[in-house]
């Protein structure tokens, strides 16, 4: 194992890598920033390009060992990045992206094109996109919108370009109505945090035994199976079955709880053994007064690796814990009035459709969405 200190989209952090392991694999398995795509892995299609030290580089054919001390900036390093923001928009009003597969890799490039060269001719762009390949578009889409984001713009110098600005990180959310949607934020390296509150009938000194309930917990979440709790520590998984796709997170987790606050913690880790998945997570809630009823503040901080990390996008998730909340919610209600709570054994295929379903309309509203005229 190789000991590296390097700077993601930032954050500087360090990380015991093998000497095989390349950077790609690296961003998307131990930091869970998959908006690094894999295609070919023999650095041609262009899919992986990422920023290394300011300069665009093949991330599948870097490696990570390679990277000790170097600063890399990937796709989701430039979500408040002044210059992607208009290529961005320019790719939706040119139709300039189909699939979204080379997206990534492309909107780096064409960052870089326009910073580094400025204005640039039809002829320049297309030989500076030479390395970035696209099956779906035929290039006319993406060459006009980098030369109409290019058009009257000079070059950037270096600094400015490789500069990441301390506005680009992630603001702190805060917890919001439960009629407000959760919003996912960067925590930490390669982990995310999703903050949401949902609301109960109910005072909060009877709702507050029902949460240090585990067991009850665990009935009303879909999914979720306790199967031991000595009071600190407990054991179990949680079910998630999609079409062929059946992942079942078995693992361990410490709990603690504040009676005179009101508030808990939970830390743990999990292992699907088909798929070989890991996910680190912890959930903090904390438990207030709302008029005649209360609201639970949740705190969800996560991290999944392996094969399933390609489902942990930060709207994939928003929308999933909202479901999860959703039934939670009406669960909880339920076992204080002493009915029987009705979770599924297990996140149904239609739940995670319709979550899937939810999220993919989203995208595509912010997507094809034409600026004004």
């Amino acid at each position: 194992m190789n000991a590296i200190t390097l700077t993601v989209n930032g954050q500087r952090l360090s990380r015991q890598v093998e000497p095989r392991t390349h950077l790609a694999d690296f961003l998307r398995e131990e930091l869970n920033l998959t908006g690094t795509h894999l295609g070919c892995e023999q650095g041609v299609c262009g899919a992986c390009t990422v920023l290394i030290d300011g300069k665009p580089q093949r991330s599948c054919i870097a490696s990570a060992a390679a990277c000790d001390g170097a600063d890399i900036r990937t796709i989701e390093g430039f979500d408040a990045d002044p210059l992607m923001a208009e290529l961005r928009e320019a790719f939706s009003a040119h139709h300039a992206l189909q699939c979204g597969f080379c997206t990534p890799g492309m909107l780096i490039s064409s960052r870089d094109i326009v910073s580094r060269l400025g204005e640039s001719s039809e002829r320049t762009v297309r030989e500076e996109l030479s390395g970035n390949l696209c099956r779906c578009t035929g290039y006319v889409g993406i060459v006009n919108a980098v030369c109409a984001v290019s058009a009257g713009k000079s070059p950037v110098a270096q600094a400015e370009v490789v500069g990441i600005a301390a506005a680009a990180a992630p603001a702190p959310v805060v917890a919001a109505a439960s009629a407000v949607k959760a919003a996912p934020a960067a925590v930490g390296a390669g982990g995310s945090e999703i903050r949401q509150s949902l609301t109960v009938d109910a005072a909060p000194e009877v709702v507050w035994p029902a949460l240090k309930d585990i067991h009850l917990i665990a009935r009303c979440l879909p999914g979720a199976e306790v199967t031991a709790f000595d009071g600190q520590r407990l054991e179990g998984r949680m079910v998630v079955t999609f079409g062929p796709i059946k992942a079942a997170f078995g693992g361990d987790a410490t709990v603690a709880f504040d009676d005179a606050a009101r508030t808990g913690l939970v830390n743990g880790s999990g292992r699907d053994t088909g798929s070989g998945s890991k996910a680190h997570g912890e959930i903090a809630f904390a438990l207030k007064p709302a008029g005649s009823g209360s609201t639970i503040d949740l705190s969800l901080r996560y991290r999944i690796s392996g094969p399933l990390a390609q489902f942990s996008r930060g709207a994939l998730v928003q929308n999933l814990v909202a479901h999860l909340t959703g039934v939670f919610a009406t669960n909880l209600a339920a076992a204080l009035k002493g009915e029987a709570p009705t979770a599924p054994a297990g996140l149904s295929a239609l739940g995670i459709f319709k979550v899937v379903l939810a999220t993919w309309g989203e995208r595509v509203k912010t997507w094809v969405k034409r600026p004004p005229n």
